[in-house]
Order: structure tokens, then sequence, then C-alpha cells
């Protein structure tokens, strides 16, 4: 957990260590929070190495039964194992979380970098191809609550003005991908994840991307894979 962590000496519990900012945060006492630590260790939330508590393994339990993710993930994973086989690049699966973009899924290779992607992470919708399409074909509220608050830039290429957003968002309307990341549409025209391929600039074959991505899509609409 964030802020503090309890130390060992000789194999042996021998003192917890605090940091205020901590309890400035969350207002909790350091006796209610090490009692709370003890109860989710307890129930398999947490765990605890020879210096911090962190995220247990029965959290990831909990969280791989979400029926939304599980099945989208389940069945989608099959067509992005064959995209990386035919592009050998690295393919994410990627929903909707509030006013984010949370990657479900991952398919790569050993010899491509981790740092390319993030698994079980998260990123803003404004600054992120998926975010962009679950953005352009998601609610109509949804464009307008995240160009209504601040955008920070994150890379050069990082759009932080809203008028261009929407210029941007409307675009990928009419053509219906952005960059190498196309949206997963249902049966009946609902979106419900978005797929993309990511890989360095210095080798990127955009068309043949794309095209991938949009046989794939066709196919597991196809086989009904999106139901």
């Amino acid at each position: 957990m964030h802020g503090w962590a309890e130390l060992h000496r000789g194999g042996s519990l021998s003192k917890t260590v605090w940091m205020p900012s901590s309890t400035a945060r969350t207002g909790i006492s350091k006796a209610s929070v090490h009692r709370l630590a003890r109860e989710l260790l307890d129930w398999g939330v947490l765990e605890r190495n020879e210096f911090e508590y962190q995220l247990g393994i029965h959290l990831y339990e909990i969280g791989s039964r979400v029926p939304r993710v599980r099945v989208l993930r389940n069945n989608v994973r099959p067509f992005m194992a064959d995209l990386h086989a035919e592009t050998h690049e690295t393919v994410h699966q990627a929903v909707l979380a509030g006013q984010e973009v949370l990657f479900v899924e991952r398919a790569n290779g050993y010899r491509q970098s981790p740092h390319q992607s993030k698994f079980a992470g998260r990123t803003h919708l404004y600054c992120s191809a998926t975010g962009k399409v679950l953005m352009a074909f998601g609610s109509g509220e949804l464009l307008d609550e995240v160009a209504n608050r601040a955008m920070p830039r994150m890379t050069r290429f990082t759009i932080t003005f809203p008028r261009a957003l929407v210029g941007q968002i409307e675009q990928i309307e009419q053509v219906r991908y952005d960059g190498f990341a196309v949206p997963l549409f249902t049966n009946e025209a609902l979106v419900v994840g978005a797929l993309s391929i990511t890989a360095p600039t210095y080798r990127a074959d955009a068309n043949r991307y794309l095209k991938a991505l949009q046989t794939a899509h066709r196919q597991m609409t196809e086989v009904g894979a999106l139901i």
C-alpha cells in the first residue's frame, strides 16, 4: 500500500514504518489502516512481501470474473493471436472505463519490449487511438465530458484543445478507425471495446495493419464473437 511498509529484521516483524502523507490523504488513523490491512490480508485482497503490502491474488480472481470484460476477452483472444501471428506486432484489446481506456488483453512476442504495451493499465481517452475510437462511437455525452476537462499534454503529439479533439473525433466517425485502432461493434452496432496494433514508427505498415484489423473485426462479427 502506498505510503507505508512493514520491515522485517532477522526473519521477524520488527516495526511498522508510516509515511505521514498517507494519513493526510485518507484521513484515517495509522491504527485503523493497520487493522484494515490485516483484514484485507485475511481475505487475500492484499499480500505482504518483505517490505510492503501489495495487491493480492484474490483481487485478481474477482476482477477476472467481471462478465463484460471476461466474455469479451475470451471471445476476442483467438483473433488477437492471429493478428499477432500475421503482423508480428503487439495487439491490444481495450474497453471504456469511465473517462479512461482500460487495456484488458495483450498479445505479443517475447522479443518485443514490454514497455511498448500496457496490460490492466489505463490511459486518457484523448491521447490514445483506442480512446478516440471509443469516444467516437460511445455515448454523445462522453466527448463533451472529456473536451470540457483539462487535457494535460502526455507527448508532443497530444491534442490539448477541445476544438481540435472534436474535429478529430468527427473524422474518426466517418472513416471508422484511428491510427492502428478500430472499434469493436456488436451486431446491434453497440461499441463494446477497441482493438489496436502497437509498432515502432520505423517499421509500422499502416495500410497492412489497418486491413488486418478490419478483417479480424469482420471475422469476429461473422462468428458472433462480439454478441
